[in-house]
């Protein structure tokens, strides 16, 4: 385990590099190391979501889950300079190479943690991640059951999926969880996804019943 992408701490020996992200709107040079998801390159998955994405929300709380090296997260700090950029990953050393990341590229409007550092009140106007679908269907449900919940009311999340390891069956669940969720793109076998929040039941009527007949 400890040379998964999603150890911890993972146990292969340290081998640092550089990769560069170059978009339409910016470039960014980031370092990398062994024992991070895609050190190598920025993945293709992560290039396809960059590049097919509505821009973000220019204020509020965004959120890339399942930050890695940061090319998700500082690309919404970028693109949202006005908004507050939270990246949060269970491996550490993908956590340290965001923030020196993060202050290479001069950005100071976000941060990168632990997810349990993370401040359980905070609700996200946006969730952009190429998931880690290799953790397995049910961690990976699992994750996306405690994440999403905390969009706002109209807040929106964009999941980057291939189609092989699948994207089409998890639109079909995360519709089945009350998640409103449609492909939005579609390149080289990835599936771009947009989730909406579960419609909130109103709870006005139930108000105006149980008052209907009483002194106002």
């Amino acid at each position: 385990m400890g040379d998964h992408y999603f150890a911890e701490r993972p146990g292969t020996a340290s081998r640092r590099r550089t990769v560069d992200l170059v978009l339409p709107d910016l470039h960014l040079r980031l370092d990398t190391d062994s024992g991070v998801f895609s050190p190598d390159r920025v993945d293709p998955g992560t290039r396809v979501l960059l590049e097919t994405v509505p821009a973000p929300p220019q204020d509020g709380d965004l959120l890339d889950l399942g930050c890695g090296y940061g090319p998700i997260a500082l690309t919404l700090a970028r693109r949202s300079p006005q908004a507050m950029v939270w990246g949060v990953d269970v491996n550490q050393r993908a956590l340290e190479l965001a923030e020196s990341n993060a202050h290479a590229a001069g950005l100071d409007n976000v941060r990168f943690c632990l997810a349990d550092d993370l401040d359980p009140g905070l609700r996200f106007a946006a969730i952009w991640s190429n998931p880690p679908i290799r953790i397995g269907k049910a961690a990976l449900h699992d994750l996306l059951r405690a994440w999403l919940p905390r969009l706002t009311p109209t807040g929106l999340a964009h999941l980057v999926v291939q189609k092989h390891l699948g994207s089409d069956s998890l639109q079909r669940w995360l519709d089945a969880q009350g998640h409103p969720t449609e492909r939005i793109a579609s390149r080289s076998a990835y599936r771009v996804l947009r989730v909406a929040p579960r419609p909130e039941t109103s709870t006005e009527a139930r108000t105006d019943d149980s008052t209907e007949g009483h002194t106002r």
